[in-house]
């Protein structure tokens, strides 16, 4: 009998004219017991006990601190419950359970951002989506470590409303070139084209403008020509946060993937290698399940995958065009940027095509410059070979060049070539141990990187300071399989035993052909000797008579 049972048999007895006592002796209970079921129908509720110490509390000021840290992190990077469990497992060796954090963090997280405030709720209505018809497009901005700089990026994301595949590409800007080139690499990659309705918000890159509260929309000219040339039908939300459910599905997936991949921040040194992870990590999605889904995200999309439509055959032109002419700097400005191009161009124009990571610069129909794309505004990126032609008639400039910091900075001129510099400056003087080493670099043209810095530390170590001594040695390294390994300063300190150099002239005396003539003879000029030895005599013997 529960006690909700036992205080309702009591007040019927009680009302029935039995006494207390009786009822007491009835129900074998306390007279007490029997007056509080008399004065209501509710027993009262049962005292809390004190709470016990559990596993938890060592690491509920590693939990708070997190969630205090949260504060200052990027919005959508901040810690969710299962993110903040895996990392007490793995980070700290908790043997706790996924229950104990949850239970904490509800009631611990609303106490630290009470001042935060909750958004109200929204109601949705279900949806149904048909294998290989519709798919969602957004971009959402993510910090990176990039380089040792904490950045804005931006991850752009296609994902199959049926299955849930989504493929991500994270770019310097959410730009044009961005928005076609993650298209590009998202269809590659599902191997086909939606056959109905994108949903798209109201980028820039497609929309020119939103007309009222209708869905009609004034396109780009090359979003009309990049659809038609895919076969994608586009499909725009509501402006504002109030469209923002009717593409729930990659909202959701956007925020997905940066809380578990981007959650702490990555360090990375270059964007091609950030999306090779990110390549990953779509592989790795692909096994998961979404919610209580029977079957997994690459086994719903294996029925989706047949039913898109192809890929067209010829290639589309992501790339914007430019025509920026050079100044006399021998720089180029795209967009808020300047890039530097060969000073030999100085004064003319060039032709340049902007794509999402990187820029090519054409003059004519011949590549000059290749440069990966800045991200920060007002930034510039000079190549210290595009001013080798103006340094070698003007060394003086060369020691405070600004091409020769980032050379320095890239890891493209190293302490190799600061050891050999000073050397050559020490035997021959400033200007003209400048010129050989300007000349050295001038080398790189035709001369793999690796091979030259060889060639460097190896007529450093012989004393053979001359541009002539570092071209032998290095083409000696190219030949040489063994010796294509890249030599740092690393390499000087470790005291080495000397090299030997051979020097040009000397190797050209060894490689000449055998010659096979005869020796000379001297004979033809010991007849003419005798000869005058005698028209000479005749002459004294004349003379004395």
């Amino acid at each position: 009998m529960s006690k909700v049972e036992l205080y309702a048999a009591i007040r019927r007895d009680h009302r029935g004219g039995m006494t207390m006592r009786e009822i007491e002796r009835k129900y074998n209970v306390s007279w007490r017991t029997v007056r509080r079921a008399v004065d209501s129908v509710w027993p009262e509720p049962r005292k809390k006990l004190p709470p016990r110490p559990t596993a938890l509390d060592p690491y509920k000021p590693v939990i708070d601190e997190i969630l205090r840290a949260d504060l200052d992190a990027p919005r959508k990077q901040r810690h969710t419950v299962t993110r903040l469990f895996h990392r007490l497992v793995e980070e700290h060796g908790a043997d706790v359970s996924y229950q104990m954090v949850r239970r904490y963090v509800a009631d611990r997280k609303p106490r630290i951002l009470v001042e935060s405030g909750k958004a109200p709720l929204e109601a949705f209505v279900p949806q149904t989506h048909q294998p290989g018809m519709e798919a969602e497009v957004d971009f959402g901005d993510v910090s990176v470590r990039l380089a040792g700089e904490l950045v804005t990026c931006y991850l752009f994301s296609f994902r199959l409303s049926y299955s849930g595949k989504a493929v991500h590409r994270v770019f310097a800007s959410c730009g044009q070139e961005a928005f076609f080139e993650g298209h590009v690499h998202a269809l590659r990659t599902l191997g086909g084209v939606p056959r109905s309705k994108v949903r798209y918000d109201n980028l820039k890159a497609a929309v020119a403008r939103v007309l009222g509260l209708s869905r009609a929309r004034v396109e780009t000219d090359r979003w009309i020509a990049f659809k038609s040339h895919f076969g994608i039908e586009s499909f725009y939300c509501r402006p504002g946060i109030d469209g923002a459910h009717e593409k729930g599905g990659v909202e959701g997936q956007i925020g997905y993937f940066r809380r578990n991949h981007f959650t702490p921040v990555p360090e990375v040194a270059s964007l091609s290698e950030l999306n090779e992870l990110v390549e990953q990590w779509d592989q790795h999605d692909g096994r998961r399940r979404i919610g209580s889904r029977p079957r997994t995200i690459d086994e719903y999309f294996e029925v989706e995958r047949p039913l898109l439509m192809p890929l067209p055959e010829e290639p589309f032109e992501t790339g914007r065009v430019f025509t920026p002419r050079v100044d006399r700097y021998s720089q180029i400005a795209v967009r808020t940027n300047r890039y530097s191009v060969p000073v030999r161009l100085i004064g003319k124009r060039v032709r340049v095509m902007l794509h999402a990571s990187h820029l090519v610069v054409h003059d004519k129909n011949v590549e000059v410059a290749r440069h990966e794309r800045l991200i920060a505004k007002g930034s510039c990126r000079l190549e210290l070979d595009h001013y080798l032609e103006a340094l070698i008639r003007k060394p003086g400039a060369f020691p405070g060049a600004t091409a020769l910091e980032q050379a320095r900075s890239a890891g493209k001129f190293t302490p190799v070539h600061d050891a050999w510099w000073a050397a050559a400056v020490k035997a021959h003087g400033d200007t003209e141990g400048t010129r050989a080493l300007i000349e050295v670099l001038l080398m790189a043209r035709h001369i793999p990187h690796e091979h030259l810095v060889a060639g460097l530390a190896t007529a450093l170590r012989a004393g053979a300071l001359t541009a002539d001594a570092v071209a032998l040695e290095a083409r000696k390294a190219a030949q040489t399989e063994d010796e294509t390994a890249p030599v740092t300063s690393s390499a000087l300190a470790t005291g080495q035993p000397s090299a030997t150099v051979t020097f040009l002239h000397e190797w050209k005396l060894n490689h000449l052909p055998p010659d096979t003539r005869p020796l000379p003879s001297v004979t033809p000029y010991d007849q003419l000797l005798r000869h005058r030895r005698a028209s000479g005599g005749d002459r004294r013997e004349g003379e004395a008579q």
